[in-house]
């Protein structure tokens, strides 16, 4: 593999970025650390723009004790890293008050801040959050942003890209998205580097955002929950085998939802339907993190492919969560079970209520009784429903009745 360079690629956000910028007072990147954020904002910077970093010791012991001096003498600034100062969105947003120019703070933070009432009030109306999350595939293969979501809700067969099957398509989903992972010419250099990324998360970003009394215990938690990614949340379960009652479970989960590092899918509810599971789903955010955490390599799975499925739900997770970050419409994602254990791996709804379901499987071959969840979801939804799609490890797109087909998982970055 040649050594990936992710500061050539185009990233999909970026026009989102420059129109906020153009009538936003502050604009925030938030994502994962080492999902890409301070080189995109660096390259959209204009020249003048003041750039801090609260990775710097000797900066961020200035925003720490006096966060209205450090802003005050500010015209344009990109500031990096924000979240391990919360009060100085306190003095940004006093600044921004006083000269309300737009465009004047460019942002990044590795955590979600608007989990903190007092930030989250006081930014009310000054700041635009835009979501970056590590590369989407078309990002990587420099294609444009793709259209998959815009052909399923148009009850359209989406076009395919790429073609990546078997061992080839193992290897595009245990890469995951982060920059410098791909980089990496090895599974096990980037295993290495995911296992220091854990590290450093746990180091320094957990200790910014909340008051840790188990800190060791951290990285042998988020092991636990790599374990159930896909599977219903069970705080009890996982805390069990490190001695972690559900209570403390839940709130480490929540800090780790927090750093963007995994996610809870809530339950699809209808009236229509009366036995549906209600439990959320935990997701990760990135496969290639996953994988790493549970020990995943291509040679295990080249032996046992029974665990692939869990990583690649992950990855279709990630790669239409990112899409819909990108799109004009706004969605909602959730998970749909029922009683009799008939689901869709991911419900997407739109503003104007139509209804698109995926099942993912990590298989070549697709039978009607697959498609059991999805046709319940569409007799749920009626006139709602757009599509349903089963993702399957294939280059061939099938048709099963009305609005349902068997997809090539490639139609993700098509």
């Amino acid at each position: 593999m040649a050594l990936f360079q992710s500061d050539m690629l185009p990233r999909h956000s970026t026009q989102r970025i420059l129109e906020a910028l153009q009538d936003t007072r502050v604009v925030l990147l938030a994502g994962p650390r080492q999902a890409g954020k301070t080189t995109l904002a660096r390259s959209l910077s204009e020249k003048g723009r003041t750039y801090l970093t609260l990775d710097d010791a000797t900066t961020l012991s200035a925003a720490r004790a006096d966060p209205a001096g450090l802003v005050r003498d500010l015209d344009q600034a990109i500031i990096d890293e924000v979240q391990r100062a919360p009060d100085l969105l306190l003095a940004i947003k006093e600044s921004v008050d006083r000269d309300p120019r737009p465009g004047r703070f460019l942002l990044t933070g590795s955590a979600n801040l608007m989990t903190l009432p007092r930030i989250a009030d006081s930014l009310a109306g000054r700041m635009e959050i835009i979501r970056l999350l590590p590369l989407a595939q078309s990002e990587i293969l420099a294609q444009p942003p793709p259209r998959f979501l815009a052909s399923l809700f148009a009850s359209r067969t989406p076009v395919s890209g790429t073609l990546r099957i078997g061992g080839d398509l193992v290897d595009l989903v245990l890469a995951g998205g982060y920059p410098e992972a791909i980089g990496r010419k090895s599974w096990l250099r980037r295993q290495d580097w995911y296992e220091n990324y854990v590290d450093a998360i746990v180091e320094r970003d957990v200790r910014d955002v909340a008051n840790i009394d188990q800190l060791e215990r951290m990285p042998r938690l988020l092991r636990a929950l790599a374990v159930h990614s896909g599977q219903l949340v069970n705080h009890a379960g996982v805390g069990a085998s490190l001695g972690l009652n559900h209570v403390t479970t839940q709130k480490y989960t929540a800090i780790f939802e927090q750093l963007f590092l995994v996610r809870s899918l809530p339950p699809w509810h209808n009236n229509a339907l009366k036995r549906l599971i209600k439990k959320p789903k935990l997701h990760f955010l990135d496969s290639g993190l996953l994988a790493a955490l549970r020990g995943i390599t291509p040679e295990k799975l080249a032996a046992d492919r029974s665990h692939f499925g869990a990583i690649l739900e992950t990855f279709v997770y990630s790669e239409v969560l990112k899409a819909t970050h990108w799109s004009d419409d706004r969605f909602s994602l959730s998970h749909f079970r029922d009683k009799e254990l008939d689901e869709v791996d991911i419900v997407i709804e739109n503003r104007a209520g139509q209804v698109v379901g995926l099942e993912i499987k990590a298989a070549a071959t697709v039978r009607a009784g697959d498609f059991a969840g999805l046709r319940k979801l569409a007799a749920a939804t009626g006139d709602r429903f757009a599509f349903g799609a089963v993702l399957y490890d294939h280059n061939q797109a099938i048709g099963f009745g009305d609005n349902l087909a068997a997809l090539p998982l490639s139609c993700l970055w098509g």
